[in-house]
């Protein structure tokens, strides 16, 4: 009998609070991109009803080197509750077993932005922007060794597992957020280098992205959401007493670290 995106999803949020994974071709086989956020929608459902709540978005591969690492050839979407956020130097959640590390620039808005209302660009973006902020997401997927594909992805919520938000950039001008430089290091070596332009060519295009996909879903960006524009580097694996440091630079310097939750 073919099982519901309920029932999906209800095996996606029993592994993901038991902190193991699942082989996505036995698990889901391959569902179309509808079926997908179908699925994707009610995981979030079982998020709410445990208690979470929503507080943003992510956009996944939104870089080439994103989608050259996983072999995924387009974006994708999924929302951030509450319960993933961490402040910079926290430990991550001992239900991420496989966790990952990438930098992105955070977009939070002050203002709500709906494109089934009027078109969004990067000019209505940037108008609606609170602030820049540092952050480190921290990827983590249901999928054992991180084998999917774009659908199986985005059921599993576009492997969002948590999200380091660091220091406000001070950037006096969003549209010079392209030039952002970020580097990705361990305490000791480099793991990866990008720019903000390596987010869909600009952090505000990204977000103008995300609200056209929410508005094809009936759904908008609401005042005080955070948005992370997508990894600016490859994603690196968390070893369990490792730590690692994103650094922002724009003339200035500033840096967001995560550490691994110490069993």
């Amino acid at each position: 009998m073919t099982q519901t995106a309920a029932q999906l999803a209800e095996a996606i949020w029993a592994a993901r609070q038991a902190g193991r994974t699942l082989d996505a071709e036995a698990t889901i086989g391959s569902p179309d991109l509808a079926t997908a956020y179908a699925i994707q929608r009610a995981l979030l459902a079982l998020r709410l009803a445990a208690g979470e709540r929503v507080v943003g978005w992510k956009l996944g591969y939104t870089s080439e080197v994103m989608r050259r690492q996983m072999g995924i050839d387009r974006p994708n979407i999924g929302p951030l509750t509450d319960w993933m956020l961490l402040g910079s130097g926290d430990a991550v959640s001992h239900r991420l077993v496989q966790p990952r590390v990438e930098p992105e620039i955070g977009l939070r808005l002050q203002t709500a932005l709906d494109a089934r209302q009027a078109p969004v660009d990067r000019l209505t973006v940037a108008a609606a922007v609170e602030g820049a902020y540092a952050c480190l997401e921290v990827v983590h997927s249901t999928w054992t060794g991180y084998r999917f594909n774009l659908e199986q992805n985005t059921t599993d919520n576009a492997s969002a597992g948590q999200v380091v938000v660091g220091p406000r950039l001070p950037v006096t001008d969003l549209m010079g957020l392209d030039t952002v430089a970020v580097r990705l290091h361990d305490g000791s070596r480099t793991l990866g280098q990008g720019v903000g332009a390596d987010a869909d060519g600009h952090p505000l295009d990204a977000v103008a992205r995300l609200a056209r996909e929410l508005a094809a879903m009936d759904r908008r960006l609401e005042a005080g959401d955070l948005v992370i524009t997508g990894g600016l580097t490859a994603a690196c694996a968390l070893e369990v007493v490792g730590r690692m440091v994103g650094v922002f630079s724009a003339g200035e310097v500033w840096s967001v670290e995560v550490a691994a939750l110490r069993y």
